[in-house]
């Protein structure tokens, strides 16, 4: 019997045995200069996380996709560390979370560097500390199980979108060129995104004002700092376990270098000398790099038959991992649209739903982000208004507010069909059973299909058609664990939001309308 998901860690994994180490980024053979031609149903360009997830969520539905990536082998830089709860539900929802291992749970976090409690219901709550190399090791691996070709040490210099397919060339490692060829491509290549370059999309928003300096450091011994406001700048300094030391620092009033790539070391142990006084010379720096605060939005998320995901799409500050967990949620929403509409089975409008619902989300993201880098590195004018929000905190009306903006628990897209308080939601967790399984809603979704789940009493019928698209389910509250209030069914799309709730009689017709809607005609 399987085991309801536990408050405080992952769920237990119920889907093929957990992996014993990641899978080698060989890419194809050495190539001495031969042409190759590759048709295939969606080029993914970036195998970063997002990318990963992406091809992941398309193979899982048997598309064939391939990915191109520029580097020759997978990230070592610990860069994003940070998994927040709704992403943490969407990974349980495809058996992941096993393959994480046991990350540390931390249930506070921030908003603009002032305390913030992110504990919310749910079976995730607060953040999970996993390193960027981990997540792209377990994304990787599942993605490339599943079916995805994987093509590294490719850079890519054309994409052309011909209206019945995109076409894509890359020169590989050794010099041999390589043409792709599919019905569309997703650019997952970050901010600096060549595909953005490529196809002139347009990508407005403000430029860069403030800057941070970033290095894990080894051999530095220094006391730990988190969110330290100091009179010249502001610092942060965490050791973890192995021995190593992040600091970040950013000095008030100091000008955004005008220079590509990452700093030198002598450049960050400098600026900390001058904010904390601290010496950090003698350490050796493991990855150095800078960011600032400049914040872009694509006009687009979709141009025909080329779509944008993560920080393609977006570019921001990384101000407490949102940046890496909105990118993660893109693909999530995306996925399922693609692959149906690849294999002929979308209805009208599914794969514009992408742009529509992920813009908007993008742009809320954006906004306290730039709302956080003012309160976080503005000067000292910003402290009054720091103050203020402290004490605003202390209300738990607006710690809840601010914690489901921060953890994307508070997403609600626009679903249409009757009005419900569950809308466009994300499935809340329930505990349930069906059959002799105690499980919740991530287990349920772990096929990739929607969901008609009855809550109590089976669901209504829809066409028998659509049963490769949408499992039916009915499910029972678990003994400890009443369903009060809960509609007496839902219908659940593949990433977890619920487009119709109800079961009354005379709900057939709403739900034959959003069954239509989200999953098309038999």
């Amino acid at each position: 019997m399987a085991g309801a998901p536990h408050p405080g860690g992952p769920a237990p994994h119920t889907g093929p045995a957990p992996r014993t180490g990641p899978a080698p980024r060989t890419g194809p053979a050495p190539r001495t200069g031969p042409a190759e031609t590759v048709d295939t149903q969606v080029i993914v360009v970036g195998a970063g996380p997002v990318g990963l997830l992406l091809a992941g969520e398309l193979a899982l539905r048997g598309i064939r996709v391939t990915l191109v990536e520029r580097r020759h082998g997978p990230t070592t830089e610990s860069r994003a560390s940070t998994l927040h709860a709704r992403t943490m539900e969407l990974l349980d929802s495809r058996g992941l979370l096993a393959d994480l291992g046991s990350p540390p749970r931390e249930p506070r976090g921030h908003f603009g560097g002032i305390p913030l409690d992110l504990t919310l219901p749910g079976p995730y709550p607060g953040q999970w500390k996993v390193p960027q190399a981990r997540t792209e090791s377990v994304l990787e691996e599942w993605a490339l199980g599943l079916g995805a070709d994987l093509r590294c040490g490719h850079t890519l210099h054309a994409v052309e979108d011909r209206g019945t397919h995109v076409e894509a060339a890359a020169t590989g490692r050794h010099g041999g060129p390589l043409t792709l060829r599919a019905p569309y491509l997703v650019a997952c290549d970050g901010q600096d995104s060549t595909v953005r370059r490529l196809t002139g999309a347009r990508f407005p928003g403000t430029p860069a004002a403030r800057e941070l300096l970033r290095a894990d450091v080894e051999g530095v011994d220094i006391p730990n700092r988190r969110f330290e406001r100091l009179p010249g700048g502001f610092a942060v300094a965490a050791r973890n376990p192995a021995g190593v030391t992040r600091v970040m620092v950013h000095e008030f009033g100091a000008a955004v270098r005008a220079r590509a790539g990452d700093p030198h070391f002598d450049e960050v142990t400098a600026a900390w000398k001058r904010v904390t006084g601290e010496d950090i010379t003698g350490g050796t720096p493991l990855w150095v790099n800078r960011f600032d605060d400049e914040n872009r939005l694509l006009a687009r998320y979709r141009h025909g038959r080329v779509l944008f995901a993560g920080d393609a799409a977006h570019r921001q500050m990384p101000i407490g991992g949102q940046a890496l967990n909105l990118g993660l949620q893109d693909a999530h929403n995306l996925g399922w649209k693609l692959a149906a509409a690849v294999d002929g089975t979308a209805p009208d409008g599914l794969l514009d739903s992408y742009d529509t619902e992920r813009s908007a989300v993008g742009a809320a993201v954006l906004g306290n982000i730039r709302a956080q880098a003012l309160l976080l590195l503005g000067g000292p004018e910003v402290e009054p208004l720091r103050t203020v929000l402290a004490e605003l905190l202390a209300h738990d009306t607006v710690r809840t507010r601010l914690a489901a903006m921060i953890s994307g628990l508070d997403i609600r897209y626009d679903v249409g069909g009757p009005a419900h308080p569950l809308s466009g939601a994300r499935l809340p967790h329930l505990r349930l059973r069906t059959g002799e399984m105690i499980c919740g809603p991530a287990e349920l979704l772990r096929s990739g299909r929607g969901l008609l789940l009855g809550l109590g009493a089976p669901p209504p019928p829809i066409a028998a058609g659509l049963a490769d698209r949408v499992d039916t389910v009915t499910a029972h509250a678990a003994a400890d664990e009443p369903l009060e209030g809960a509609p007496a069914a839902v219908l659940v799309r593949p990433d977890g939001h619920v487009v119709w709730a109800g079961g009354e009689d005379g709900d057939g017709d709403a739900l034959g309308r959003a069954v239509a809607r989200w999953f098309g005609s038999p």
